[in-house]
């Protein structure tokens, strides 16, 4: 098991509103992969975001059912550093039209 194994998992989780998953979008900042255990630091792209919980779920399932030997999944969400436009990867940038 790998944080790029871990990673591709994350890929599977979509933002609904955006429809882009939330390693492009630049919400997944840290990643610890250890014994069998998993721990994801995410945030979201405001703190008033009502779907919060359901995309930490979403992210701990998509991990369990993508990696194999997991034992442990924790996911903290995290305001620090906030999440800004220039987190996401330049091809998220470019198709939402926010390049420079």
């Amino acid at each position: 098991m790998t944080e790029n194994q871990v990673r591709e998992a994350l890929r599977r989780v979509l933002d609904p509103e955006l429809g882009i998953n939330v390693v492009d979008l630049g919400l997944v900042y840290a990643v610890e992969v250890q014994d069998g255990r998993v721990r994801v630091a995410m945030t979201m792209t405001s703190p008033a975001c009502p779907l919060g919980e359901s995309l930490t779920a979403e992210a701990e399932a998509a991990i369990r059912r993508s990696v194999p030997g997991v034992t442990a999944v924790t996911i903290d969400l995290v305001w620090e550093p906030p999440w800004r436009p220039d987190m996401m990867s330049e091809a998220t940038r470019k198709q939402l039209g926010w390049s420079s």
